[in-house]
């Protein structure tokens, strides 16, 4: 079943290379998502971080926002995945404006190593100063994006502003610790209407890997489940579309977003509960979003029979059994950036196999450091498609023999 279900997907028509974009939204039809003019857009990109202390997208310390993203888009790249943390935007309701970033890094990284930051951030990009703010920084990144031909997805990656993610983390479930519903909302709405100056952003995702609260068993055995999912992103997604129409809203899943199986056929969620995408006004601007980082898949048959089986069926168009055919985008996967991970199953799988069935993807991750990460500050990262200074890739290799492939079989 699986193996036919591949082939059909992969005769399917192919997306038009963009290598600008328009000001115009984007839409649903059907299995894909398209422009204005009905041309089929596939999202291939990469993940840049900012949901972390310091709430503002990495690596500005060491390259400016016009070289990082020249580089995303050397790759033949299209979009990013910009994240960022609700306590951002509860920061501009309680004091009633946005943090300046320098007070930002002071608050993360201490007085002397957030002002070095600061003052490194600036000399690269000279265009902020000390009133500049968080989310200034981020409309400078999304206006740079336009510039070059990128569209920005944001994603709301955590509520309170750390390195994510845990069961125990007090960010993972709907009223969890730091996960206050309300001001999740109340976030959404802001920056759904922030964004509309934004002619880059298209897209959103609502939120990250929802998981299950493992120190919370109450909020575990009566909210961990489909129902309470259905409630909670249906309502966000209604707020979203109210304020701003034109966004495509992304849709997670559970299990740390590799769970999205009864979405496809509108199964039963509990209590007579079901998606179905013509329940919604708006049903032309919902897409699915799943993850994967099963690195121990010992064949492609396999892993991409479960990706299938967790949501991909969505993009089934000859299948009588899925109701909602929909978008599918794969906002994160990823692997160290060596000589010798992306020849491996996993990463050779992927690089096919997504490109093969005309999904989207974002791979994690573009930094090559963080100003913090898990309390340690300038953290190296293995798996960054860049190098800890940001000026080059860490692995050429990597870079040549997947990721520009995957990239050129996405948009070719």
């Amino acid at each position: 079943m699986y193996l036919s279900k591949a082939l059909g997907l992969l005769f399917a028509t192919g997306p038009l290379l963009i290598n600008a974009i328009s000001s115009e939204p984007l839409s649903t039809s059907g299995r894909w998502i398209v422009d204005s003019a009905g041309n089929n857009v596939t999202y291939a990109g990469v993940n840049w971080p900012g949901a972390a202390e310091a709430m503002l997208p990495e690596g500005l310390q060491y390259q400016s926002i016009e070289y990082i993203v020249s580089k995303i888009k050397s790759l033949g790249m299209n979009v990013i995945r910009l994240t960022f943390a609700v306590e951002m935007i509860d920061d501009i309701y309680e004091n009633g404006a946005d943090v300046p970033i320098k007070t930002s890094l002071i608050n993360a990284l201490g007085e002397a190593n957030g002002t070095s930051v600061y003052n490194e951030i600036i000399s690269h990009n000279p265009q902020f100063n000390e009133d500049t703010t968080r989310l200034e920084v981020y409309d400078a990144v999304a206006n740079e994006c336009y510039k070059q031909g990128i569209y920005v997805h944001f994603d709301n990656h955590i509520s309170k502003a750390m390195w994510c993610c845990s069961t125990t983390d007090g960010n993972s479930w709907f009223g969890d610790t730091y996960f206050n519903v309300a001001n999740w909302h109340r976030a959404w709405t802001y920056m759904a209407d922030h964004v509309k100056s934004l002619p880059a952003v298209k897209s959103i995702g609502m939120r990250n890997e929802l998981r299950t609260p493992a120190d919370n068993a109450t909020l575990t055995s009566t909210s961990y489940n489909w129902v309470d999912w259905y409630a909670n992103m249906v309502e966000n997604a209604k707020q979203v579309n109210s304020v701003n129409p034109d966004l495509l809203i992304f849709f997670s899943g559970l299990n740390f977003d590799v769970d999205l199986s009864p979405i496809p056929t509108a199964s039963d969620l509990g209590n007579g509960t079901a998606f179905h995408k013509t329940d919604f006004s708006f049903a032309d601007k919902i897409v699915l979003e799943l993850h994967n980082y099963d690195s121990s898949a010992s064949s492609c048959s396999s892993l991409s029979s479960s990706l299938l089986s967790d949501g991909f069926e969505a993009l089934e168009t000859d299948d009588s059994s899925i109701v909602n055919v929909l978008p599918v985008v794969l906002t994160e996967f990823g692997y160290a950036q060596d000589s010798t991970t992306y020849t491996e199953v996993y990463a050779s799988c992927l690089r096919t196999w997504i490109p093969s069935v005309h999904a989207g993807w974002m791979v994690w991750v573009l930094s090559g450091s963080y100003y913090i990460r898990e309390g340690i500050q300038d953290y190296d990262e293995t798996w960054g498609l860049l190098n800890h200074n940001w000026s080059d890739w860490r692995s050429s290799q990597t870079i040549e023999n997947a990721i520009i492939p995957m990239v050129e079989a996405s948009l070719g």
